[in-house]
């Protein structure tokens, strides 16, 4: 089985590749060594032969050699250098004292046929253990032409054993350039996976809670990876953070169906009106749960929705309102006109108006005002209350989720945030300023197409 680690893969690759590349040089070496040990024998015979024909006299029709030549090898018995001359006719004319205990085997072996005048040939016969240099020549004797071939054989005692030591030698060093290059690169594949330890070390303590994302500097090959897995943290938080939001803002949104049922206690109805009045109200309540689970899980951006009329969800949300702050008698002004839609989800609406709606009724002291305007292809939507107001120092931190000007009220602080989620994501926006009726006024301003 592979082993799972990236460090132990390279090294077992390199086990296994650098024997077969070191394998493939030592033999190429070995050979181009061979070769030159081979052509270095060829000059040391080519030179015997020329030592031969150097030494070599006539003596009236005949070639003569003399016993004793410049090289003393040539005189002693077996000493693994012999000389040969053979005439046009194949015979055995002269050899070299060294020769006398050769073998007839060896010397019928040897071809003296198809050599042309000035051609020489060099080979090795293996089997005889010898190296072969043969040398034609004519020479003229008493007017006439004869053809010779000096024949010289060596041993090859001397090349096997230059080779054999080269080899040693070789193969000692390439086993120690192996070893040698396995510690240098273990040393480099600890060098190049440092920042996947270090990445590794990172996620660790994203994943103890020591730190939020990647940091420092990686590779250009890491980094993209970093990077990726950073915005994939991000995304991550970000989507926990809208469920942690979507709880709250699901439990904000239930209160005002559930303050209506509440108090449908104190209002003398009929079992059908309660009837019909528990059912509109699950309703709704099903409708922001099912609102509220889609706006968890949907990315953030505009959307493509059709037109909504406006005018009948604020009479519907004041409707409700109307009765869960029954006991403050609000006056509600609305002027409205039927004709503006906006390209927006209705529940989305519902979740922006009802909230801001329900701030004026929660902190107006007896009236409400909710007028349409439009300009610069935007519907402003104005709702003012007559309640202490808002300061104006106030005006952006009530915004941020959790944040409340009034702590004195019971409520969690993000029905202002949930509506500046939503008209964000229409490209829409809110402000905060001072109403004709001495309390706060929020201006809601959407495009219209």
């Amino acid at each position: 089985m592979m082993p799972r680690a990236l460090r132990a893969r390279l090294l077992l690759a390199s086990l296994l590749l650098l024997p077969v590349f070191f394998g493939l040089t030592g033999f190429a070496l070995q050979q181009a060594f061979h070769h030159s040990l081979e052509a270095a024998e060829e000059e040391r015979l080519k030179l015997q032969v020329y030592l031969i024909l150097g030494a070599a006299e006539l003596q009236g029709d005949r070639i003569m050699i003399p016993d004793t030549l410049q090289e003393p090898r040539y005189a002693q018995v077996e000493s693994g250098l012999y000389g040969f001359l053979h005439d046009s006719k194949d015979t055995l004319v002269w050899y070299s004292e060294s020769a006398k205990l050769i073998s007839d085997t060896l010397v019928e072996t040897l071809e003296v046929d198809g050599l042309k005048t000035g051609d020489s040939r060099f080979y090795h016969l293996p089997e005889y253990d010898v190296f072969v240099y043969q040398f034609a020549l004519l020479w003229e004797i008493s007017g006439r032409e004869h053809s010779y071939v000096f024949t010289v054989l060596e041993s090859d005692n001397q090349v096997k054993t230059e080779q054999k030591a080269f080899n040693a030698r070789l193969w000692g060093w390439l086993g120690a350039a192996i070893f040698l290059f396995l510690l240098v690169e273990t040393a480099l594949i600890r060098w190049g996976l440092k920042p996947l330890t270090r990445l590794a070390g990172d996620l660790k303590r994203i994943e103890l809670g020591q730190s939020d994302k990647l940091t420092g500097e990686y590779p250009t090959e890491v980094q993209t990876v970093t990077d990726n897995l950073n915005l994939l943290i991000s995304n991550e938080r970000l989507q926990r953070e809208r469920y942690r939001n979507t709880l709250g803002d699901l439990a904000h949104s239930l209160k005002t169906p559930l303050a209506v049922i509440r108090g449908a206690r104190q209002e003398r109805l009929s079992f059908d009106e309660y009837k019909a009045l528990l059912t509109d109200q699950a309703g709704r309540m099903e409708q922001i749960v099912q609102y509220q689970l889609s706006r968890a899980v949907k990315s953030q951006g505009r959307t493509l929705a059709k037109k909504t009329p406006v005018a009948p969800i604020i009479e519907r949300m004041v409707a409700a309102l109307n009765k869960v702050y029954r006991d403050k008698n609000i006056e509600v002004t609305l002027t409205l006109d039927e004709e503006y839609q906006l390209p927006a989800d209705e529940r989305d609406l519902m979740e922006l108006l009802g909230n801001i709606l329900e701030n004026a009724y929660k902190y107006g002291h007896s009236q409400v005002a909710v007028c349409f305007s439009n300009g610069a292809g935007m519907l402003q939507i104005d709702i003012s209350d007559d309640g202490d107001g808002i300061s104006p120092e106030l005006h952006q931190t009530i915004l941020r989720r959790g944040e409340r000007a009034d702590t004195s009220a019971p409520g969690q602080g993000i029905g202002l945030s949930v509506a500046v989620d939503i008209l964000s994501s229409y490209d829409g926006e809110l402000e905060i300023g001072e109403s004709t009726l001495g309390g706060a006024l929020f201006t809601i301003r959407m495009p219209l197409n």
